[in-house]
C-alpha cells in the first residue's frame, strides 16, 4: 500500500512539473479591430498603432506582419516581447485612389499557441474635391472640355 502511495505521489508531482513548464507565450491585444471613420482622400496616409501584451510566461516573438493589400504598411517589433511586457503593430493605410468603403487585414504570425491573429483597420475614404483641370482635362486657348 506504501508503495502505491508513493507511486502516486510521483506521478502527480511529475504531472505538475510538465504543466508548470508547459507554459509559453501567450499574446493579448486590446482591440483587433480599429474603425479610422470617414477619412478624405487627398489628407494623407493614416496610422493606427494595435497594443499587443505578452501574457505568457516566455518571450514572445512577433515572426512576420503581413497586410492584406499594398496600400496598408505593417511595423512591427523585431525584438522578442519579454513576459509582461508591452509592444505595438502599427498600421499605415494610403487612402489615396481608394475612394468608398475599406477594410483591411493585417495577419499576425508569432510563436504562441495560437500562431496567428487577424487585425482589422476598417473606414470610408471620401473623394477629393476636383479642381477645374480635373474636370476638364483639355484646354483650348479659355475654353476648357472633357
Amino acid at each position: 500500500m506504501m508503495k502505491l502511495i508513493t507511486f502516486c505521489t510521483l506521478v502527480l508531482c511529475s504531472v505538475g512539473t510538465v504543466m508548470a513548464q508547459s507554459v509559453e507565450p501567450k499574446a493579448t491585444f486590446e482591440n483587433m479591430v480599429y474603425d479610422f471613420g470617414e477619412i478624405a482622400e487627398d489628407g494623407g496616409k493614416v496610422s493606427h498603432a494595435f497594443k499587443v501584451k505578452n501574457i505568457g510566461s516566455k518571450p514572445l516573438i512577433i515572426n512576420n506582419v503581413q497586410a492584406s493589400c499594398g496600400c496598408t504598411t505593417p511595423e512591427w517589433p523585431k525584438s522578442p516581447i519579454l513576459p509582461g511586457g508591452e509592444g505595438t503593430i502599427t498600421a499605415t493605410f494610403n487612402p489615396y485612389g481608394r475612394v468608398g468603403d475599406f477594410n483591411k487585414s493585417i495577419t499576425v504570425f508569432t510563436n504562441d499557441e495560437t500562431k496567428r491573429y487577424v487585425l482589422r483597420i476598417v473606414g470610408k475614404v471620401n473623394p477629393k474635391e476636383l479642381s477645374m483641370e480635373d474636370k476638364y482635362p483639355y484646354e483650348f486657348g479659355n475654353l476648357r472640355l472633357k
